[in-house]
């Protein structure tokens, strides 16, 4: 990966999470509820990107008391704009060859939609969707009925409970037409270990090193709770990377409306000790994510391993 070109391109680190907090919550933020598209339908009709689609989500899951979560079950209005930044001729993460046709790409909390992956798919390698094992039913369907792609089930990482590191296989949907794969996984950050993960990335990898390129994480962080865990498996995900030697870097991106300072303050502490992390600037955005538009857009490298280049 050209770094220095990519770093040059982001401007200033961000070194202090009190002071982003402050800079960025101090533009004129629209009025927005929690950021859904549309909580009550159970059928969405959208264009993203030029792609048409029908999402089907649940709205009845979202409003329920299931312990585990439940804002998986509806589509978040970051998605469809992360998908149409994304997949501008002139993005900058391939321009500078961050991703590229052979890339892998992560992605965590993504809900019952598979709106990224329909829209990245084609342009690289593979894309790997992973949430908690109740969106996935749902999220299967999604990708079957919107894409000609082939998607199709990973294992899924054991347990951290476990004494052992087996696994389970999650729902599978085998499409057909193209050679190009989405897969779906089933991941919790707070009970699931990435131990296993490298031999479940070389499964099928037929047209790169089963390496991550990039892990994607949009409007994941609403929760301090969840903080730690989506911070150490970002980092996990990053290292598999660093451990296999590879002279490549993995980036982390992660997408957020603004809501409330505090958890942004919580979130942004606890990554910037595990990544250095840039602000995507406004000239390398889409209008939908300028300043004061109430979105966000992040890019963290592992603080251990970006000094290699």
């Amino acid at each position: 990966m050209p770094l220095r070109e990519l770093l040059g391109l982001m401007g200033d680190e961000v070194m202090d999470a009190y002071e982003e907090s402050f800079l960025l919550f101090s533009q004129d933020l629209p009025s927005q509820d929690l950021g859904f598209v549309d909580a009550k339908a159970t059928t969405l009709e959208l264009t993203v990107a030029g792609k048409d689609m029908t999402i089907r989500q649940s709205p009845t899951l979202l409003s329920s008391n299931r312990a585990e979560g439940t804002t998986g079950a509806v589509i978040w209005r970051v998605t469809p704009l992360f998908a149409e930044w994304i997949s501008l001729p002139t993005n900058v993460l391939f321009r500078q060859e961050v991703l590229t046709q052979d890339s892998i790409v992560l992605e965590l909390g993504c809900g019952i939609s598979g709106i990224i992956a329909l829209i990245l798919a084609p342009k690289i390698g593979r894309y790997i969707a992973t949430d908690q094992d109740y969106v996935l039913k749902l999220l299967t369907k999604n990708l079957a009925e919107n894409t000609n792609t082939s998607a199709q089930s990973s294992a899924k990482p054991a347990r951290q409970s476990s004494s052992h590191a087996g696994r389970s296989k999650s729902q599978a949907n085998q499409l057909s037409d193209t050679n190009r794969a989405i897969e779906t996984m089933a991941l919790d950050w707070e009970l699931d270990s990435l131990l296993a993960l490298p031999d479940i990335l070389k499964l099928s990898s037929r047209h790169t090193s089963g390496m991550i390129d990039a892990v994607i994480a949009c409007d994941c962080i609403y929760n301090e709770a969840l903080i730690d865990p989506f911070v150490r498996t970002c980092a996990e995900l990053c290292r598999l990377r660093n451990a296999a030697l590879s002279s490549k870097l993995t980036v982390c991106i992660v997408a957020q409306q603004l809501r409330s300072p505090t958890v942004f303050e919580s979130w942004l502490l606890a990554f910037n000790t595990a990544f250095r992390v840039w602000r995507v600037p406004d000239e390398l955005l889409s209008e939908e994510f300028k300043e004061n538009s109430g979105f966000v857009l992040h890019m963290g490298l592992l603080r251990e391993t970006v000094t290699r280049e």
